[in-house]
């Protein structure tokens, strides 16, 4: 006897899915990628799908439709990748290295840190604390340590 109860999840088959023709699906799929990534709607946690179906003068079961069909995922995952994405890049990114974990999750548009390191982790296998870590061990140059700041500091500040 297994210890948990896990069963495959099924494609489920939407009946709305196949009423969208695919010149619709095309066109939504378009103006979709540039509201939410070109115009960075990802960033806005209260954005939802029935916002963005209100914006493109439609209904949220078609977007949710272009989504699963075009980006083969939900529309929660959907925006969840594009801020996973921004998320690596400002944990990497010497200018953001003082900022605290709830602080990146919140530029990236996450409401709570839960959400953000369980999208994090889902995407990546590891922690954003990890990536991070993992990053600087393999990239040292970019770390600058505190002491070489406050070094670099006072040694501008001679010469000026």
């Amino acid at each position: 006897m297994a210890k948990y109860n896990i069963t495959e999840k099924k494609e489920k088959e939407a009946a709305y899915r196949s009423l969208v023709s695919p010149k619709l699906m095309d066109d939504l799929k378009e103006k979709i990628l540039d509201i939410i990534l070109i115009q960075q709607k990802y960033k806005d946690k209260d954005y939802s799908a029935k916002k963005l179906a209100e914006e493109l003068g439609t209904n949220t079961r078609y977007i949710s439709a272009v989504v699963n069909v075009r980006f083969h995922m939900n529309y929660t995952s959907f925006v969840n990748k594009y801020r996973i994405d921004e998320a690596m890049t400002l944990l990497v990114d010497k200018r953001y290295q003082d900022l605290n974990m709830e602080d990146i999750s919140s530029m990236v548009g996450f409401s709570n840190r839960q959400s953000f390191y369980a999208s994090f982790y889902k995407i990546n296998g590891m922690t954003p604390r990890e990536y991070k870590i993992r990053h600087f061990a393999q990239h040292p140059a970019h770390k600058e340590t505190k002491k070489e700041t406050k070094r670099t500091r006072k040694a501008t500040a001679k010469t000026v």
